[in-house]
């Protein structure tokens, strides 16, 4: 098969700033190529986040093509968290942001066993840090 994992996530956002500034204090996601979106050179604000990438689109005028229906916090996003769940916890709670649910186990992509820890962005898109605990 050549298809060979996921290159990025879009998501649909209500402000592009607070999205941005949410990913990049709470998960240390890198913003690229912000002056060229700012100046209109590229439609979407991009995020870097680990090995992933997420397209951030604004509702107001997401990019074409998009979703057939694109619709703020509609998204259900897992990233792998390289440390411990105490770890994932610590970097929530010291952002200020509430865990929804968690820890709770649940299996990795690769079929390693993890534990999952749920929160919510400014848009109320579902977060899910998981650690691999075997």
């Amino acid at each position: 098969m050549p298809v060979e994992g996921l290159d990025h996530v879009a998501i649909t956002v209500g402000d592009v700033d607070a999205t941005i500034d949410w990913y990049a204090r709470v998960l240390g996601a890198e913003p690229l190529h912000l002056d060229l979106w700012r100046a209109g050179k590229i439609p979407v604000a991009l995020l870097q986040i680990g090995s992933s990438r997420i397209s951030v689109h604004p509702a107001a005028a997401p990019a074409s093509p998009h979703a057939s229906a694109p619709t703020v916090g509609s998204a259900d996003i897992c990233f792998r968290f390289a440390g411990s769940v105490a770890e994932a916890l610590a970097v929530l709670d010291t952002a200020g942001v509430d865990v929804l649910e968690g820890p709770v186990p649940r299996p990795a992509s690769n079929g390693a066993a993890g534990t999952s820890v749920y929160c919510r962005d400014p848009d109320g898109n579902l977060i899910e840090l998981l650690t691999i605990t075997g």
